[in-house]
Order: C-alpha cells, then structure tokens, then sequence
C-alpha cells in the first residue's frame, strides 16, 4: 500500500483534506516559515472535526535551525505533552546537535513525552552531517517514520539517496518521500525511491495585501493539486 500524507496549517485545508483519501495530515501553523507548532485550537478542533485521517501535529517552536536550547527544548516537551492530551495520533519532530548530528538525548525526550504516539522525524535529516548515519540513529531511538527528500531540495535530486534509505531501513522504519512531490512525478519517485509514503505540501501562493497594507503572503492549500496527487497514487497503486 502506498500512504500519502498531506501537510496542512489552516481548519479549512485540514477538513479539505479529510475528505480525500489519505491516511495522515501533517498539521502545522506559518507554513511560509516552513511551519511552526499549530495553536491548541487549530490542533483540538482538527482533532475534532477530521473523522478519516490520523492527525499529527508538527513540533516546531520557531523558524531556523534544529539545535536547541535547553529552554526550547523545554518547549517542545511542553507542546508534544499538549498534542498528547489534546488526541493527535503522532507528532513531528526534530533536533540536531552542533556537529549537524541527530541529537540523541533530545530525541529520546521527545519520544517519551509522546507517550506511545507515533513519532515523524522531520527534514532536520536532509541538513544533517550524514543521513545514513542519522537514520541508524533514529531507528534505535525508537522513531517510526522520517521525513526526507534525500539531503537534497526536491525527492527527485535526492531520489538515489532516499532509495538507500530505503533499503538501510529494512522496513524498521517507515521512509516517507517529500519535496516537490506533485501529481506529475509522485510515480517516477515511488519508482526510483521504492518508498511506500509520500509527503506532500500542495500550497500556492495568494497575496493578502488589505488596503495596501502587507500583512504577509500565506500559502494557500492547493485542493485541485491534492485531488491530482491522490489520483495519480490511486493510478500507481492499481497498476502494481
């Protein structure tokens, strides 16, 4: 079976996406940041309302790098044991050390505090030193799932890589292909990758200028775009 997440930050593109089939959504807020940690009433009424998808919540409490302070950490605790409470079915995270390294004792903090829900680890790896390395590590910290283009911008550049992370893992950890998957090429990196999940952010961009003042560009969740990935996966999965 191939699983397909999408990453949503917006009630609307969460329910949107709920209604496709997929099997998880990513929900973050500022995905123009690269997304952040949702607020507790974006998570608790997706939770809510969302009736097919599993929904796991990124844990990101700023924009940047990976390496954390000790009060940050405390952070992302504190927002992993409130995703807990809260339902979500999993939660996404990440921490690098200064060497640009997995950084172990954060990770095995972060997993405790999910208390049992499955735990993503996020593109932190494709910045990381050494990504082979990096997957070891996180097998045996106990995460589930990673998320990766392959140490590249896009799956497809980092479609050799990604395929090795695949075959390293050996099915103890699920590889889930993103970047810059869209309808148009998500069979030409499930058969380059042999990876079994795709991770999607189908946004376009919209001007929200009012009255010429500039309060930001936020992405806009691309329906059309989603409907056309699920479509193509559905294509892909029947002809198997």
């Amino acid at each position: 079976m191939i699983s397909v997440e999408l990453s949503v930050d917006t009630i609307d593109a969460a329910l949107a996406a709920d209604a496709l089939d997929i099997q998880r959504i990513e929900l973050c807020s500022a995905s123009g940041l690269g997304g952040l940690t949702p607020g507790p009433g974006l998570l608790e009424t997706a939770i809510a309302r969302c009736q097919r998808v599993a929904v796991h919540t990124l844990i990101r409490p700023r924009a940047g790098d990976f390496r954390y302070t000790p009060a940050e950490i405390d952070v992302l605790v504190g927002d992993i044991a409130a995703a807990v409470r809260a339902g979500a079915a999993g939660v996404v995270v990440g921490a690098l050390t200064d060497r640009s390294e997995v950084d172990k004792a954060v990770l095995t903090d972060l997993v405790a505090a999910a208390q049992g829900r499955e735990v993503t680890f996020h593109r932190a790896i494709d910045v990381s030193r050494d990504p082979l390395l990096a997957l070891d590590q996180l097998i045996e910290s106990g995460v589930d799932r990673v998320l990766s283009s392959g140490h590249a911008p896009h799956a497809e550049q980092g479609a050799p890589v990604l395929a090795e992370m695949v075959r390293v893992a050996q099915g103890r950890l699920a590889v889930m292909a993103c970047g810059g998957i869209r309808a148009h090429n998500a069979a030409t990196i499930l058969d380059a990758t042999g990876a079994t999940h795709l991770h999607a952010s189908p946004r376009k961009p919209v001007d929200r200028a009012e009255d010429g003042i500039d309060f930001g560009v936020q992405p806009q969740f691309d329906l059309a775009e989603a409907r056309a990935l699920v479509a193509a996966v559905r294509t892909y999965r029947s002809g198997r």
